[in-house]
């Protein structure tokens, strides 16, 4: 079984740049053999008991970066970290579902963790309205987290579409859209990104004149709590992969769904397909529900092209341990705490959490092609060919 190492001591910081047309980061002279690591991550979402978690009850302030602690060294270790924000920012009353609105605090923990991009169009993206979508990208803005997906009206689509991301002398586009907004009317000026395949191919178009070298969507989309494809997910990715879309990372169902890398398609360009990234953080806790996954992606290039070096998955679990009488939420890379059973002091929560690994497995050994686990082997990470 061969096994592929890479170095836990990588960090790069980023700076970021605003420019006409695009947000960008810093851009470094491509050469032979540069890589950079993409890392896709789930649903973040803000139910009730994760705000009142997060809320200090003296200064009825919120912090939600305990969250994060245990999955941010592997969060951090990626150049770039892409996640889906299930969530408005539109102020008290703060609320879970169906209407969800989360204190501003949750993105800065986001970002603290290590998170770099955020993807807000889903289908709670207008659980406030347009003041809550219009809220969300100005809370955003303050905190300095780049997002995509929503937009204030059409010339703030113009400015921030496609969110093109400069690093290594790699050109990314990153476009976000989804399936609708749970029958919320989202009138003009404000924009939610819909799937709509001749918009996203007018998009993608926008993106190779932009010079892309790899075009990203990340769909909302697809059907709840299943843990297979539907056709009409199958339909639209071989029609979004034949007009130039390179990796295809889709959110919504709240439970994993497979993982494709095809290789050599035409002319040795690849395609990787997540149909679903599964639940980062929420407060489901039926099976399959209370975990997920984040997916790295390692892309290498030179001075004409790149290519796909890696590809593999991490599990994660939402562990909910009560302390001091109310829920805590800690979000577990699987594979480091599966044989810490001393870490839980109920033992039921380590066997839910061995349960959802079982599971998980079982479904992502199966149908998965050339995207396999990463193991931790007590000091680093390794992706388990």
């Amino acid at each position: 079984m061969e096994r592929i190492y890479f170095d836990l001591k990588y960090i790069i910081f980023i700076s970021f740049l605003l420019t006409p047309g695009n947000y960008v980061t810093g851009q470094d002279q491509l050469v032979a053999g540069d890589k950079i690591s993409l890392l896709f991550i789930g649903d973040i979402m803000g139910h009730d008991d994760q705000i009142r978690s997060a809320e200090d009850t003296l200064t009825h302030k919120y912090n939600y970066d305990d969250v994060f602690k245990y999955i941010k060294p592997a969060i951090s270790e990626a150049d770039i970290a892409i996640a889906n924000f299930e969530v408005t920012l539109a102020g008290p009353p703060y609320m879970g579902y169906p209407r969800f609105s989360s204190p501003a605090d949750l993105a800065s923990a986001c970002k603290n963790a290590g998170i770099d991009y955020l993807v807000t169009a889903n289908n709670h993206a207008a659980d406030r309205g347009n003041a809550g979508i219009i809220s969300t990208i100005s809370r955003l803005d303050s905190i300095g987290i780049l997002h995509t997906g929503t937009f204030i009206n059409h010339e703030d689509l113009a400015s921030r579409s496609p969110l093109m991301i400069q690093r290594a002398g790699l050109s990314i586009a990153l476009f976000n859209y989804t399936y609708g907004t749970n029958g919320i009317n989202v009138p003009e000026p404000v924009i939610v990104n819909i799937m709509d395949k001749d918009l996203i191919t007018n998009d993608i178009k926008k993106a190779k004149d932009n010079n892309a070298d790899i075009v990203i969507l990340f769909l909302h989309w697809g059907l709840e709590y299943d843990t297979i494809p539907s056709a009409t997910q199958t339909e639209l990715a071989e029609y979004f992969f034949s007009i130039g879309v390179d990796l295809l990372i889709g959110s919504h169902p709240h439970v994993l769904q497979k993982m494709v890398w095809q290789k050599n398609i035409t002319e040795g360009n690849d395609e990787i397909i997540v149909y679903s990234l599964g639940n980062f953080v929420s407060n489901q806790r039926k099976p399959d529900t209370d975990g997920g996954s984040m997916v790295r992606i390692e892309i290498a290039g030179n001075a004409d092209s790149s290519w796909i070096t890696n590809a593999g998955y991490y599990l994660t679990w939402v562990h909910v341990p009560i302390e001091e009488g109310r829920k805590k939420y800690f979000i577990l890379p699987c594979s480091e705490f599966e044989k810490q059973s001393s870490f839980f002091s109920d033992s039921t929560d380590f066997q839910k959490m061995k349960d959802f690994i079982i599971n998980s497995r079982n479904l992502l050994y199966k149908q998965n092609i050339n995207i396999s686990e990463y193991i931790f082997n007590g000091n680093s990470w390794i992706l388990d060919n």
